[in-house]
């Protein structure tokens, strides 16, 4: 009986002052207070890649037509997100915009919330697919006339962009970026850009 009561008392002495002065003290954000967390692309990956060439009913190989084979190559853009505060900080979208050589191609982006540790950095993973009719439309549309002044063509520069992706032997672009954080009642948005390879 003795031992139980040494035993009870012990724990209240560990436990009672813990409860006094540390619980219920939860860090709250403040406008003024809040550090906007800062989002840096950490490198690109080639996650599916097609080519370029296609076969078809000969044995040469052909080039496909635009929107008939589509040649489709997907892309991860790893981005490190550092929390400064101290306290958790929800990510609740971010999108930036894709492009290579300096030629827009797509804006991607994603809605899933994240929470970010207080001082601690998250990795997030966005994936983005990208097929040669959109990127036709976009480079050809959008940056027809700059490539028309460098005597390239449309199909040309795709060429190029497809076979030599899995090297990285051209700039790839984060454009645009901003990210939406949310803590407690308060909200920041961080804007970001990038290029891969440094």
């Amino acid at each position: 009986m003795q031992k139980r009561l040494i035993l009870l008392i012990g724990v209240c002495l560990l436990f009672v002052p813990g409860l006094l002065f540390g619980a219920g003290k939860e860090v709250k954000s403040t406008q003024k207070k809040f550090k906007t967390p800062v989002v840096t692309l950490n490198r690109v990956e080639v996650a599916n890649y097609w080519g370029y060439w296609f076969y078809g009913s000969k044995v040469e190989v052909t080039r496909g037509k635009a929107g008939n084979n589509g040649s489709p190559l997907g892309l991860n853009f790893i981005f490190d997100i550092k929390n400064p505060n101290p306290y958790p900080v929800a990510l609740e979208s971010l999108n930036f915009t894709v492009a290579f050589e300096d030629f827009d191609l797509n804006t991607v982006g994603s809605q899933e919330v994240m929470w970010i540790p207080a001082g601690k950095t998250n990795e997030l993973r966005v994936s983005a697919m990208f097929g040669l009719w959109e990127a036709f439309m976009s480079a050809g549309v959008t940056g027809g006339f700059r490539l028309q002044e460098k005597g390239i063509a449309v199909h040309d520069q795709l060429e190029k962009w497809w076979t030599n992706i899995p090297d990285f032997s051209f700039p790839v672009q984060v454009k645009e970026g901003s990210a939406v954080f949310k803590a407690d009642n308060v909200t920041g948005v961080a804007a970001f850009s990038a290029t891969y390879p440094k």
